[in-house]
């Protein structure tokens, strides 16, 4: 496992206890993901795996403790989601 993803999954569940393990993991990989995928879109330069723990890291501050709410409104994310578990 990734030393960043490690410290986000860490982050992640210190903010949000309704969360497991997995979900957490799932939820990091997924916003990692989506921001790096976003940002080559939109051309811009990769700037390192440190920007993107930042970028994450200020997403799980804002929205952390509300994730596992959107996982009960979006169909999309809460399939994705069981299927990890």
């Amino acid at each position: 496992m990734n030393e960043y993803h490690e410290r986000l999954i860490d982050y992640l569940l210190a903010k949000n206890n309704q969360l497991t393990y997995d979900e957490a993991q799932t939820w990091i990989e997924l916003l990692w993901d989506d921001f790096e995928t976003t940002s080559a879109k939109a051309g811009r330069d990769y700037l390192g795996s440190e920007m993107t723990e930042r970028i994450v890291k200020q997403w799980i501050e804002n929205y952390g403790n509300r994730l596992h709410d959107f996982i009960a409104t979006n169909p999309k994310y809460k399939d994705f989601i069981n299927k990890k578990r």
